[in-house]
């Protein structure tokens, strides 16, 4: 038994279709508590902040998200006692914005791009009281799937090696950290990050303007440790959107954009390390960031 549901943290990794002759597993992280992959850092987050005497009792969490994170922290503030003021374009989904409510979240809506949001919890956090957990920059935000995410994947591949870890990049978080615990284990995995075609600075792209909820900030943050990543997949809007419906329909399983990109860029390596004839069954690794319940109102399954 818990103590807590901030101690329910945790998803299972699912074998799911790819090309013939490989093998591509999703770690799916609607399972976690708050319902996203954010959970992890919005604990780890708040813990160190508490650890270093940063944030104590009376303070008021506030963060910029474009959604999944900020519902994590309020989850994480709702059970731990804190206030919590969230700073979140006002072109995101509904769906996420009544969830950060539910739990008792204060959410100030912004008219710009994630940039515009950080600019304003900056003014926040200079405003005695309030607490900014900077998941772009917060080590802790990494430190968390490499603890948590990292050890539960090894655990579940089970004899297999990984191959690859194919995942889309916000934060830069999960990525560095799950890849950093991948890398220590399997010495040879590839990490390709994902992206929006359409904004793919990582890939050495101008900025640009994509409907992804959660993906592609239009910057490369200060957590993703570049040094790691052996390349990029780019993945158009439409396509995510339609391998989304595909794995509801055809799979079960209930996914939003991000997790629809990652997927279509996964089976893409999965595809070219078995032409590449140097693996026999190559195991490929991504992650469903959070469920296709956020993502209703845009239409995306319509």
């Amino acid at each position: 038994m818990h103590d807590s549901i901030t101690d329910a943290v945790g998803s299972p990794l699912v074998r799911v279709d790819g090309p013939p002759g490989t093998t591509v597993a999703a770690k799916v992280e609607s399972f976690n508590p708050g319902g996203s992959a954010k959970d992890r850092p919005a604990r780890a987050m708040v813990a160190a902040a508490e650890a270093a005497g940063d944030l104590t009792p009376g303070d008021t969490i506030v963060e910029p998200t474009s959604g999944n994170t900020g519902i994590g922290l309020a989850m994480v503030g709702a059970a731990k006692g804190y206030d919590v003021r969230i700073v979140m374009s006002a072109s995101k989904s509904p769906e996420r914005r009544r969830v950060m409510e539910a739990y008792g979240a204060d959410l100030e809506l912004v008219d710009g791009d994630i940039s515009d949001c950080r600019e304003r919890a900056d003014e926040l956090d200079r405003q005695e009281g309030f607490v900014q957990m900077r998941q772009f920059e917060n080590p802790a935000n990494p430190d968390a799937h490499y603890e948590t995410t990292a050890p539960e994947t090894i655990e579940q591949v089970g004899d297999r090696t990984v191959d690859a870890l194919v995942a889309g990049v916000g934060t830069g978080g999960i990525i560095t950290g799950l890849g950093r615990g991948l890398r220590e284990a399997f010495p040879e995995v590839e990490i390709v990050a994902v992206e929006p075609e359409e904004n793919a600075v990582i890939s050495g792209g101008e900025a640009g303007s994509d409907d992804f909820q959660g993906m592609g900030p239009g910057f490369i943050s200060e957590n993703l440790d570049t040094d790691l990543l052996d390349g990029a997949e780019t993945v158009g809007l439409d396509a995510a959107e339609a391998e989304c419906r595909r794995l509801a329909r055809e799979e079960g399983i209930l996914v939003g954009q991000s997790s629809g990109a990652s997927n279509l860029a996964a089976k893409r390596v999965a595809e070219r390390l078995r032409e590449d004839g140097t693996v026999t069954d190559p195991l490929v690794v991504t992650v469903y960031w959070d469920s296709g319940e956020r993502y209703l109102s845009t239409g995306l399954f319509d």
